[in-house]
């Protein structure tokens, strides 16, 4: 009988410790199970519209490990649309006005990122008739140039078709991640001053690349 008061004592300490235990975790809980139930449980009340200028592919594809024929000569790395940021334009190889224009632009793009601009490369899958070595060489020295051949129908086959279009005439820009992920694309024409906010964002808020 002695020993039921300090047994009480024990029960009541323990209870005490378990109460102050879970009203901390509710103190961190709930404000986070209110954002949730805010965002999921009602929809009227989630943000509209994204700060992305790009169309986004939802969800990103991966894209196959391939090895390609490159232009003059050699070939790619199975891996090679990945580890970096990749800004991919499709097009005839002959390379006529608007394939210039979207070389251009991914060129300016790319060196206005400056310090970052070695986190972004290149690639123009050029289909057709493939290609104009003078031109590239003297304008575009650090663009990746892919034969577009049989050996590519993978890849072609996880860009995204727009209108009915087809990649290989869409004329657009693809963006993959450095995980080899087809995240976004770009009409052609776009505004390459979209295209740059967008990878400053995402190259600011990405630690790989």
């Amino acid at each position: 009988m002695s020993d039921s008061p300090t047994i009480d004592s024990a029960d009541r300490n323990r209870r005490r410790r378990r109460r102050t235990v879970l009203g901390i975790g509710a103190i961190f809980l709930l404000p986070l199970a209110a954002a949730l139930y805010l965002y999921y449980g009602l929809p009227g009340l989630r943000p509209i519209g994204t700060v992305n200028h790009g169309v986004l592919v939802e969800p990103p594809q991966p894209v196959p490990a391939l090895s390609l024929p490159l232009f003059p000569a050699g070939r790619t790395r199975p891996d090679f649309l990945a580890r970096r940021w990749t800004l991919l334009y499709v097009g005839s190889g002959v390379c006529g006005e608007r394939c210039r224009a979207a070389l251009y632009d991914t060129r300016q793009v790319r060196i206005a990122l400056d310090q970052d601009m070695n986190r972004v490369q290149r690639v123009f899958l050029a289909t057709g008739r493939c290609c104009d070595a003078q031109f590239l060489r003297s304008q575009h020295p650090d663009l990746i140039t892919v034969r577009v051949t049989a050996a590519a129908a993978p890849l072609i086959a996880v860009l995204p078709t727009y209108g009915g279009n087809s990649p290989l005439g869409a004329g657009r820009v693809y963006l993959i991640d450095p995980h080899g992920n087809l995240m976004m694309s770009y009409p052609p024409n776009a505004p390459p001053k979209g295209m740059l906010d967008d990878l400053q964002r995402l190259l600011q808020l990405s630690t790989i690349g």
